[in-house]
């Protein structure tokens, strides 16, 4: 039934333990970035069921990350209802908080259902490390002792 679902995800780019509690706040734009009206369903039980989870009180560290869901469907429950596409999304964390632009990489196609649903911020496993590969070993010069190496400055 046109379930489509965003992956948000906030990192703690600061130096102190940032919190959260609650869902984010949703914002969505069409292709001239005027706003959509539409009802922002905290949870997914309007949306969907099966993984609703209420919120609880997160707390990050310096580069621990929390994440949220974004949840609709392209649905169309009356032909004489124009269906509505959003193109550009804005997320903050909480109300009063800024918000910053999230690409939604395609259409926010919520047909003519008039909601979209987002879930609560939940903490973010941690990631595993990058493996570091041991640094390159020098390559044995080709050239001659008396003849210089180009110029590489651009």
């Amino acid at each position: 039934m046109g379930l489509r679902a965003l992956g948000l995800e906030l990192v703690n780019c600061g130096e102190h333990p940032y919190q959260l509690n609650g869902y984010p706040v949703l914002h969505v734009f069409d292709e001239a970035r005027e706003p959509i009206m539409l009802r922002v369903v905290n949870g997914a039980k309007e949306i969907t069921s099966g993984f609703d989870q209420p919120p609880r009180k997160v707390t990050l560290a310096a580069g621990e990350r929390a994440t949220a869901v974004v949840l609709w469907r392209n649905l169309v429950t009356d032909s004489t209802v124009v269906a509505t596409n959003g193109e550009y999304l804005r997320v903050a964390p909480a109300a009063g908080q800024p918000a910053e632009d999230v690409d939604p990489d395609g259409p926010i196609d919520v047909g003519n259902t008039g909601r979209i649903g987002v879930s609560a911020w939940k903490k973010a496993e941690p990631s595993a490390p990058v493996p570091t590969r041991p640094a390159p070993r020098p390559v044995p010069s080709a050239l001659p002792s008396s003849v210089s190496p180009p110029d590489s400055r651009l």
